[in-house]
């Protein structure tokens, strides 16, 4: 069973990764307009904060969450393909609003998948499991860029999307087939994931680090493309980092599987969050630092997913395990959203300003750790 939820959330996490960058590729393809290509994007990725804790309700509530996970992945499925579809046939108003109806799905890549996780495995094995569960993000952000950049290249930005939405279906079966679990009966609201996050302070804790930090992991993100230009004459060149990045990722998890961290994961968040800070003041500096920088972006990209994971395994309540994921989820990718929006006005200012607000948000999220460190009530009850 865990085999066959590896492989189905590698390759729907896989066609998520592709997607974005597709979308962006297709939208500069048809409209030659950056400004619309990144309003797509934008589009997508920005709803997810309404449509986690939706979605989370609901999958807390079904005793059959992995059919309810597939139906959700076709919908997004079915949303890419209504964009590919659409675009250059319609307003592109229109097409963005399409985006942001689609990206109401899009939580369901992330934490419902992992929500499941612990109903696969049952109570051995977690640790592990959620290395192991890490290492398919990993997989799908070393794989999901590069194949949509080669497919663009080769046959054009409409194949690119095209595949990204077949990716997505190809995990309907994985996910159609996760084990029956016993419901939440209470009546909560929608909200209850954000007030379980709120009440458990350790979930607190891990969820303002980690949307904190992915504030400046978007900032890092926008910054490549300008990085690569400046240091090696090609933009795409530092796009290419995001691959240095997915791999050293993948590495260090890789580890992690084999070597479990000894100590809590909330250390591990802590000391993850400081090592990006560090590597985001490390690109500032001239010629092949930015490699190095790359690299350790990705050592600490990697455990940090990992102890966020194992965090919310060990504190989320059973009867809203599904909420807490999908909630978190959402939460990262607006922070995410809004360090991209960020880095736009001021990479174009300045590279250097660029990349040091995106090492300041990382030791401000640092910072939210020893701000917010007191026991949870279930610990302490």
């Amino acid at each position: 069973m865990l085999s066959r939820y590896l492989a189905g959330a590698a390759t729907a996490r896989t066609g998520d990764e592709m997607s974005g960058p597709a979308l962006l590729l297709l939208g500069l393809t048809v409209t030659g307009s950056p400004i619309a290509a990144s309003a797509l994007l934008a589009g997508l990725t920005v709803s997810s904060a309404v449509g986690g804790p939706m979605f989370g309700t609901l999958l807390d509530r079904s005793n059959r969450p992995g059919r309810l996970l597939a139906v959700t992945l076709a919908a997004y499925a079915l949303g890419l393909g209504a964009i590919l579809a659409s675009l250059g046939h319609l307003p592109i108003v229109a097409v963005v609003a399409l985006a942001v109806l689609t990206g109401l799905f899009n939580p369901a890549v992330a934490g419902g998948w992992t929500a499941q996780l612990p109903h696969v495995l049952g109570a051995r094995g977690l640790t592990r499991g959620t290395a192991l569960d890490a290492l398919t993000f990993d997989v799908a952000s070393l794989t999901g860029p590069a194949l949509a950049a080669l497919i663009a290249d080769r046959l054009g930005a409409p194949a690119a999307l095209a595949t990204a939405v077949g990716l997505v279906v190809l995990a309907l079966p994985s996910a159609w087939s996760l084990p029956a679990t016993a419901p939440s009966t209470g009546k909560t609201a929608w909200t209850a994931g954000f007030r379980a996050i709120l009440a458990y302070r350790p979930l607190l804790r891990a969820t303002v680090t980690s949307t904190l930090s992915y504030v400046g992991v978007g900032m890092f993100v926008v910054c490549l493309p300008l990085l690569g230009e400046r240091r090696f004459g090609a933009a795409t060149l530092g796009t290419l980092l995001l691959t240095v990045v997915a791999v050293a990722s993948l590495f260090a998890n890789g580890l992690l599987v084999r070597k479990p961290w000894p100590w809590r994961q909330d250390t591990l968040l802590l000391g993850s969050t400081l090592l990006l800070a560090a590597s985001y003041a490390l690109a500032i500096l001239p010629g092949f630092a930015v490699v190095f920088a790359a690299v350790l972006t990705g050592i600490g990209e990697g455990p940090q997913l990992v102890a966020l994971m194992g965090i919310r395994h060990r504190e989320a309540p059973a009867e809203l395990r599904g909420r807490v994921f999908t909630t978190g989820a959402s939460l990262k990718v607006t922070g995410f959203a809004g360090g991209s929006a960020l880095a736009g006005p001021l990479a174009a200012h300045s590279l250097t300003v660029c990349l040091c607000t995106a090492a300041a948000m990382e030791l401000l999220a640092a910072a939210a750790y020893p701000a917010l460190r007191t026991p949870s009530p279930a610990r302490a009850a």
